[in-house]
């Protein structure tokens, strides 16, 4: 006990000596808003109508949301084409032909074109051999520093697969394919096997580590090794994997995919590129949203009294977009997004075929309240921000509600949604270091007046 009293000590200390340091140099990180205006800086890469900067040219993907008419932005329905292919008509296709879709969807983006039976039968055989971790990955890697966020656990065992690689640094095509096939296959994997430490760790329960089986497809062979009694439905896992298909791909433009694509100009390996983009997709901003949206959704049932009164509704969302509730940051979250204006064709599409799963597991008043939430943000906007403009619900209102309709921990939401990202930064990442061929280097102007050096004895 007196170790302990004594550690606590030195580190109020060293935190006491830390925050002395810290309110010396605040002033140093703040600059003014005017003077992003005055050097013409795009703040987020973003053009002054909220639209993204041009900063490179894709093959792989697009989402389209809006037209440029006349000089303005005019809203229409949106829509998600992989490879050309719009991402509804691939979704109703695997629905249609009772078939999961996701490994055909990994094809797609790695070579380009839809596979014919044989060559989908050849690269799912590939999928289900690369699927298995390397011999003590789970105690070497998963298990030796457990983490409580399972998206840092996911990046640093990425990161770790290149010591297991007996060639890293290989930046052909086909061992680039190799490499990218080998991290959409064990992806899965490392995030059951780093949750199943992570309860062990820190909720004492006992550490259960499932191989894949072979023959199922990455829905499947995920709740099979998520669930204590590995048993899922037929329904469960064709909407899970119907979720994955939706979150595989969103163009080179957003800031996972993105990143991957800086690092990848670098000339770096596969595992630190891949590594990166988990880093960017575990962000509130961007894919830690489906969390920020359950935390608001369980904010918002708490303290409404009648979630079918709209004016109460109403008047609770506009506590929260005035910072007066939930989170306090003024965000609604699930709600608009930077592309799509009239609709995000995926969080259609999970609203369609989420709806049937949530009356039968008893979350249909949960789905109405979205609904609610949908129908009723952008007259909160109207009515008390003043903003009249196309908004819609965007892929994470949905997706978490579904996922905790499929019994799937909150922890384990944004490492789903890079569980199916890893394909479209792998094409990504590809598509960069074989077309671009130069360093991602933007410019950034430096406002700190010159200053000449002062020995240390007369410093003040």
């Amino acid at each position: 006990m007196t170790f302990l009293n004594q550690n606590d000590s030195f580190e109020a200390e060293n935190l006491e000596l830390l925050e002395e340091l810290v309110a010396e140099s605040k002033s140093e990180y703040q600059i003014p808003s005017s003077t992003f205006d005055n050097y013409r800086v795009k703040r987020g890469l973003r053009e002054p109508d909220g639209t993204g900067v041009m900063a490179g040219v894709t093959r792989i993907s697009n989402a389209h949301g809006y037209v440029i008419d006349e000089g303005e932005r005019t809203p229409v329905e949106g829509q998600l084409f992989y490879r050309g292919y719009t991402m509804s008509d691939l979704c109703r296709n695997f629905v249609a032909e009772e078939r999961f879709g996701f490994a055909e969807c990994c094809y797609l983006l790695f070579f380009g074109h839809l596979p014919t039976a044989s060559q989908l039968e050849r690269f799912t055989t590939l999928l289900d051999r690369y699927a298995k971790l390397p011999a003590r990955f789970d105690e070497d890697i998963l298990m030796k520093a457990p983490s409580p966020s399972i998206m840092n656990k996911m990046a640093t065992g990425v990161l770790s697969l290149y010591a297991y690689d007996d060639n890293p640094d290989e930046t052909s095509l086909s061992n680039m394919i190799r490499q990218s096939m080998q991290l959409v296959a064990r992806l899965p994997v490392i995030a059951a096997h780093a949750y199943a430490v992570y309860r062990n760790t820190f909720g004492g329960h006992s550490l259960n580590l499932r191989n894949p089986k072979e023959g199922l497809s990455s829905a499947e062979n995920f709740l099979r090794m998520l669930r204590p009694n590995k048993e899922f439905t037929e329904e469960e896992a064709r909407l899970l994997d119907l979720c994955l298909v939706i979150h595989a791909e969103h163009g080179g433009g957003n800031n996972s995919s993105f990143a991957c694509r800086v690092l990848s100009s670098s000339g770096t390996d596969t595992y630190s590129a891949i590594s990166a983009a988990i880093g960017s997709l575990k962000g509130p901003r961007h894919g830690g949203a489906n969390i920020k949206v359950q935390e608001m959704f369980d904010c918002i049932k708490e303290n409404v009294h009648d979630p079918k009164d709209d004016e109460e509704l109403m008047s609770f969302l506009s506590k929260i977009l005035r910072g007066e509730a939930n989170d306090h940051a003024g965000l609604i979250y699930g709600m608009g997004h930077a592309i799509y204006t009239k609709s995000d064709p995926r969080a259609v599409m999970l609203k369609q075929h989420a709806r049937d799963l949530a009356n039968k597991k008893g979350y249909g008043d949960d789905f109405s309240l979205l609904e609610s939430i949908e129908r009723l943000t952008p007259e909160v906007f109207r009515r008390y921000k003043g903003i009249n403009k196309a908004m819609c619900a965007n892929v994470d209102l949905y997706s978490g509600l579904i996922y905790r309709m499929l019994n799937i921990p909150t922890c384990l939401y944004t490492p789903l949604f890079a569980i199916a990202r890893s394909s479209g930064w792998c094409a990504h990442r590809i598509e960069e270091f074989c077309t671009a061929k130069r360093i991602i280097r933007p410019a950034y102007k430096c406002i700190t007046e010159r200053r000449e050096y002062i020995p240390l004895k007369e410093r003040s």
